[in-house]
């Protein structure tokens, strides 16, 4: 009968800095239940919580020189790199969802066949005649209600520079309209 072995806090992360791989099995038996459910709740994705799970444990036995028992328990360390881990899982999977709906290489302007108003159909006239940078921009912010910071991440350009190419495109916009 194989004897069972328990650590204090302070001993198994001793035995984690000298990286025994003993020590990691135990943290593992005994913490994984807990941050797999951390990150459950966030995810809600079974197979996406293994593999965050899988990533929180390989940060931990390469960072666990970072962990500092003056600021906190084990567990509340090991909590945060899970919750941070998921959340972090969260923003790729949105970002890739965003990515492949609004890529902009793949963004065409066909012509507009939902029915608009008449004034509508003119401001699309109008927009018609800007340059393709200009009008990508006034596309996405007016008519698919993207934020600038929102369109900045599509087309992949500092916001400042949407900012610009924005102002712009509505001054070249403003004299068309006079």
């Amino acid at each position: 009968m194989k004897e069972a072995y328990t650590y204090s806090e302070q001993e198994l992360v001793d035995a984690l800095k000298m990286r025994i791989g003993k020590a990691f099995g135990y943290l593992y038996d005994h913490y994984s239940a807990a941050l797999n459910g951390v990150i459950m709740d966030i995810l809600q994705d079974e197979e996406a919580a293994g593999d965050v799970l899988q990533e929180v444990f390989i940060k931990i036995w390469k960072q666990i020189e970072q962990y500092d028992a003056t600021k906190g328990r084990l567990f509340t360390w090991m909590f945060n790199i899970a919750r941070n881990a998921a959340i972090d899982a969260t923003r790729r999977k949105e970002w890739q969802t965003k990515k492949q709906r609004y890529s902009v290489n793949e963004y065409t302007f066909l012509p507009d066949k939902s029915p608009h108003p008449s004034e509508d159909a003119g401001l699309r006239r109008l927009i018609q005649s800007l340059k393709a940078e200009y009008k990508v921009l006034i596309e996405l912010s007016y008519f698919q209600g993207y934020t600038q910071e929102e369109i900045a991440e599509i087309l992949k350009l500092p916001l400042g520079t949407v900012k610009t190419r924005m102002r712009t495109a509505i001054l070249l916009l403003k004299k068309q309209i006079r």
